[in-house]
Parts: structure tokens; sequence; C-alpha cells
């Protein structure tokens, strides 16, 4: 997802078309968009590159107290959609999304802003599109998107899918442009949600610490890496354990090293050739990154996957599910592994499979980094947010 050659070729000439804005917030429903603890740190990371661009930013916390939600959940029951099991679920429906509009509506009057990025769609629809503020929405995936690989769908009722999915498609509706991590994501909106295609821009994301990996690498080591900070079970720990005890009995030899938080540890219960790491500075993590064969992040709905791009920086294949953006950010395979189905034998079967050839490995390694290099960076986003 590199910038096209006529952009940048207009960038050096000084014909770059104007800024969407000069001034703009960043909103999250989540902390401090200016957090590098929010979101991945993706919001920070594109205020950053905004900045580097001359454009003033300002970041806006629209979310609530834990009093607040505690009255949601109270509304949420009384509503009748069952009792809410996830914070997520309580600030999906139509009152909090409300109030957080309000909330962010109000800070945003008060500091005279009147252009705003929101990082996700719990705080939209807005409430003052009629005082001529504009809003804009950075997102990696929809409500829609999130119902065919959800781990908890069954925790939620008839009405709430429904009524969640009206606001999600009023919150669509209602921003200026919408600017989405993956282009299946875009497609998604466009044919889904109905949105007109000029109203919807493929962006891409950047990454985090980690640096490129130029140095020699042994890929016939059959060491594997997961890493998950949370939600062991969905990000596909659990399928990753029983899947490795599988293809250890073919091959004795391999290792798996996994990064969680210490809640987690009791999932990776001790097994020979599981080695489980709580809270790691991110140089030991880049270390881990370096000499693994294998990425493999079986993830059961995260949409995007920044593991991925830190995994293929580090010229380390990854292995995943065929679903989400794991076939765009690999282009179709090219640069990992795809498995068709969360089976642990079909897991073990393709993990075997790509440690049977370690020229392939070194082979895909290099060019999936090369992929990663000339296709994702925040500086790229940034500049196709402010003048895309």
């Amino acid at each position: 997802m590199a910038l096209p050659a006529a952009h940048m070729q207009a960038h050096a000439h000084g014909m770059m078309p104007g800024k969407r804005f000069e001034r703009v917030a960043v909103s999250s429903i989540f902390g401090d968009p200016m957090d590098r603890h929010t979101w991945s740190a993706a919001p920070c990371n594109v205020a950053l590159c905004l900045q580097k661009l001359g454009i003033a930013v300002e970041g806006i916390h629209s979310g609530g107290t834990r009093g607040e939600r505690s009255l949601l959940a109270l509304h949420y029951m009384m509503t009748g959609y069952g009792r809410p099991h996830s914070s997520e679920a309580v600030l999906r429906l139509a009152s909090a999304r409300r109030k957080a509009a309000e909330r962010l509506a109000e800070t945003a009057r008060r500091r005279r802003i009147r252009h705003i990025l929101h990082t996700g769609t719990l705080d939209l629809p807005p409430v003052d599109i009629a005082d001529g503020v504009k809003h804009y929405l950075y997102c990696d995936h929809s409500w829609a998107l999130s119902l065919q690989h959800r781990t908890d769908l069954s925790d939620y009722s008839r009405r709430a899918i429904d009524s969640f999915e009206d606001s999600e498609r009023a919150a669509l509706e209602s921003v200026e442009h919408v600017f989405t991590f993956g282009a299946y994501v875009r497609d998604h909106l466009i044919g889904h949600y109905g949105l007109a295609p000029g109203k919807v821009t493929a962006v891409g994301s950047g990454m985090g610490q980690i640096e490129p990996y130029d140095q020699p690498k042994d890929y016939t080591r059959p060491h594997l890496l997961f890493v998950a900070k949370h939600l062991f079970g969905a990000k596909g720990g659990n399928l990753l354990v029983d899947a490795f005890r599988i293809a250890q009995r073919e091959r004795p030899d391999l290792a798996l090293n996994i990064v969680g938080d210490p809640a987690s540890a009791s999932h990776a219960s001790a097994h020979p050739g599981i080695h489980f790491h709580a809270h790691l500075p991110w140089r030991e993590l880049q270390r881990l990154y370096r000499i693994s064969s294998l990425l493999v992040q079986p993830m059961l709905n995260d949409p995007w996957g920044q593991v991925y791009l830190e995994a293929m920086l580090s010229r380390t294949p990854v292995v995943g599910l065929r679903r989400n953006g794991l076939p765009e950010i690999t282009e179709g395979g090219q640069h990992g592994f795809l498995v068709d189905e969360a089976d642990p034998h079909a897991l073990a079967a393709t993990i075997l499979n790509a440690l049977s050839d370690p020229q392939r490995l070194e082979t895909m390694g290099w060019y999936g980094q090369q992929h990663v290099l000339q296709s994702y960076s925040w500086d790229a986003v940034a500049n196709r947010i402010a003048f895309g």
C-alpha cells in the first residue's frame, strides 16, 4: 500500500492538493489518544505523523466514568438485551454512543475545534454536524464484519445485534470520510453499508517499535512465537497450544515462545518445549521475533494484527487463519501460511509443512520484509488522511 508514484512526484514538486484540515482533534473512547497505550498506539502514531505535516493535533478522550458505565449496564438490561458480558457491549448502546458524542462535542466546542478524526464508531453519530463540525473515521473493522467470527456472539440477543447494526450504519453515514486499515474493510463498507466508493479510502497502518532485521537467520531451528498482551484465547492461544502438542509428536525438537500477560500463563501450562514470557521489554520481544522461524498467531477474530507486520519486518513468516486482514497483509499467502479452519490438526499440519522447507522460509521472510517496508508506515497513513 505504498504511495502512488504520481502522488509522490506531486509532493516533490510542491503540487500537493490542499490539506483536509489545518487543525484536528483525534478522539478515542478507550483512553487518551496521545497515549501510546491506547489502541496499540494507533491514534498516537497517526497524530504525531499528522503533526509532522504541519497540522495542529489535539487528543480528546470521549469515554465516560466507571459509574456512568454501571448506569449504562443497567439500561442495557432494562432495554431487554440481557445481561451485558463486556464493556464493549455496553458502549455499543445508542444511549452510550450519544453520551460519548455529546461529551466529545462539548470538548470540541470549548476548544473551538472544527474537525474531528474518530478512531472507532462508539462516539458516533455526532451531535454537532449542524454547527458545521466535520467528522472523519479511521477504523479497522465494522460491527457486521465482527459478527462473522465473534467468539462471544451467543452472548448477544438478536434484538441487541440488530440495534447495534442500526447504530453502526448511522455512524458510518454521518461522517465526511472513512479511512480503513485494510482494503477488505473498505470493500465491505461499500458493499454491505452502501457507502459511496469516493467516501472510503484504505490507508493502511504502520507498526510499533520493532526495527527491521537484516542479519543472517537460521530457519532450520524450529522456534515458534506467539504474542498476545491480552485476550489469550481470542488471539488463538488455546488453539495454538493444542496444535503444538499435536505437531510435537512428529517434531520433538519444536519450541514455542509465548509472550502474554501473567493471567495467560495458566493456559500455557507446563509442557516440554513451551516457554512463557510475561512483561517483556520491547528489545527482548524484538529478539524473540528475530530468532523465530515462524510467528504462529491463529487469531480468531482480530481485524488486522500489527503483530503480523512486526514479525514480517523481522523476516519471520507468519501462520494464521484465512480470515479478516491476514490474507491482505500476506498478499494471499505469499509471505505466510493461511489455515482455512480454526482446527488444531489443520494448524499443526500447516506448521509442520512450513518448517519442512527452511529455504522457502528464508525466501518468504526476505520478500515479506520488503513488502512491509514498502507498504506500511504511519507517515504514509497520515499523508493519505491529510491529502487523499
